[in-house]
């Protein structure tokens, strides 16, 4: 009887039915990106993947620059003048950014690419600042729309864009079936993903102005939350950069192939993190940002949604553990075993990183993001000397693999650990404040 008025209360829940109605969303990208996967992997082939997961790779560690992490911010301020104001503050930024992305890589792309053992994608590196214009923007309406609550239109969004990026590979690959298709057509998939965002932020009720108070200028919002351009950003980009290591790296010792084999152990293992893991990260932001500001207890929060997290993904996380050769032969194809082999450890890593995602959005509440960023660097260099031992001591793909995913693991249960201490301290500080 207890445990089904638990049910109902939980059911009744103004965050539950917001997580459910994000993860539902994206449940439904995720069901058609794997529905699509087992075509589109025998369609494009290992090369393919790695020419494709080596632009992305690169792509993920520069998008955080694009507007210096101001979008994050837009979920925090009271007023939604202020919010406003720093989304023309974002799109300013990103607009700055990517021009100067753009000259750069005009006239030194091809000597960075030689520089960096990445000659294969040197065609394509024109195309990063138009994909990181795209992201910026994506990111701002995302949070926009986060800010309002408005979960569902950024759910509906979600499952039309994987209809229309997966039906596009998979149509397009039956008649040139290499990596340069699968890059013009994730560039397109930013522009759309940000365009049916825009729309979406155009309903009245994302529109509707909570009060019309405002604190600042934006030299002064942009001033207030400089925590995010000068901590936040680059924390971002370096993480985005230890996570996007294995593909270079992998690109540069081993081949694109190698590359290939783990972007498609990364993007299975990402779907649990996607599905649930962002969803509740999404819905928990706005949560504890509010909690904060309404003086309630900040660990008790972080603690169950961190031990929450952890029972779903036991299963999940552990069947690919237990099986990945033989699941990944079975439904890719035989030429993707050791994507298989990979996916074991990226799993390991991917589970505790799962877990991770209501620490990861308390940390801008905590205003703990400087200590984020030396902790990332930390963790780069942890994982960059595992990479290395893995090619240079035992010239072995799996072995760099094996060692980034438990370092991987390690590196997220320290973080837990530390967000839940530091909430901690935040909470007996209030208290002892009155």
């Amino acid at each position: 009887m207890h445990l089904l008025t638990r049910i109902k209360q939980l059911g009744q829940s103004k965050f539950v039915r917001n997580v459910a109605i994000v993860a539902t969303g994206t449940a439904g990208a995720q069901a058609i990106t794997m529905a699509f996967a087992p075509v589109i992997t025998r369609l494009y082939g290992p090369e393919a993947f790695g020419l494709l997961g080596t632009f992305m790779a690169i792509l993920g560690v520069l998008t955080p620059i694009a507007a210096l992490t101001y979008p994050i911010a837009i979920v925090l301020p009271k007023s939604d003048t202020d919010a406003k104001k720093l989304a023309k503050l974002s799109a300013l930024v990103a607009l700055i950014v990517t021009s100067i992305a753009a000259a750069v890589l005009l006239t030194a792309g091809d000597w960075i690419a030689d520089a960096l053992s990445l000659g294969a994608v040197a065609g394509f590196l024109l195309l990063i600042p138009l994909a990181m214009l795209f992201a910026a923007f994506q990111q701002i309406f995302t949070q926009w729309l986060i800010r309002k609550k408005q979960f569902r239109i950024t759910a509906k969004v979600a499952v039309l864009q994987a209809f229309i990026m997966n039906s596009a590979k998979a149509g397009a690959g039956w008649f040139h079936p290499v990596g340069a298709v699968l890059i013009v057509i994730a560039v397109g998939g930013q522009a759309l993903h940000a365009l049916l965002l825009w729309a979406g932020t155009r309903s009245k009720e994302a529109a509707l102005p909570d009060n019309d108070e405002s604190a600042g200028t934006l030299r002064e919002l942009a001033n207030r939350h400089k925590d995010f351009p000068l901590y936040r950003a680059p924390q971002v980009a370096l993480n985005a950069l230890s996570q996007s290591l294995p593909i270079l790296m992998l690109a540069s010792f081993f081949g694109p192939a190698a590359a290939g084999f783990y972007t498609l152990g990364r993007t299975v293992m990402g779907v649990p993190s996607t599905l649930i893991g962002g969803a509740v990260g999404d819905v928990f932001y706005p949560r504890i940002a509010e909690a904060a500001n309404n003086k309630e207890k900040l660990f008790n929060l972080v603690l169950k949604a961190t031990g929450a997290l952890a029972a779903v993904g036991f299963v999940p996380f552990f069947v690919v553990i237990a099986t990945g050769p033989w699941l990944f032969s079975f439904v890719f194809g035989a030429e993707w075993v050791d994507a298989g082999e990979y996916a074991r450890w990226i799993a390991l890593w991917m589970y505790f990183m799962f877990m991770n995602s209501p620490s990861n959005k308390t940390i801008p509440v905590l205003k703990i993001q400087g200590f984020y960023l030396f902790f990332t660097v930390f963790t780069i260099l942890i994982r960059l000397v595992g990479l290395g031992v893995g090619y240079f001591v035992f010239s072995s793909d799996l072995v760099a693999i094996a060692i980034f995913g438990v370092s991987g693991a390690v590196i997220n249960v320290v973080i837990i650990a530390i967000v839940l201490l530091m909430a901690k301290k935040f909470d007996s500080k209030r208290s002892s404040d009155g």
